[in-house]
């Protein structure tokens, strides 16, 4: 007897239309958010083989270094 009830009850659960709106919607937000990934990895790619790489006789020069008379100043750069 407990068998048929639950089986009769989880049968009309699962038919329910809350149940399958769900289902879809969930399934739709799924497939989307896949797409968007799809494409967004497949546009990375195709940007970076476009992109020159960068090489060493390009790279700026190195920012200047501290003189003497800077390193006589406290560390923030306040006068006293």
């Amino acid at each position: 007897m407990f068998n048929a009830e639950m089986r009769k009850l989880l049968i009309e659960v699962i038919s329910s239309w809350q149940v399958l709106a769900v289902t879809v919607v969930l399934i739709l937000y799924v497939f989307l958010v896949n797409s968007v990934a799809r494409i967004y990895r497949r546009s990375r790619r195709s940007r970076e083989s476009f992109m020159p790489k960068a090489k060493p006789d390009n790279l700026p020069p190195p920012a200047p270094s501290e003189t003497a008379s800077d390193a006589d100043d406290d560390e923030l750069g306040l006068e006293e």
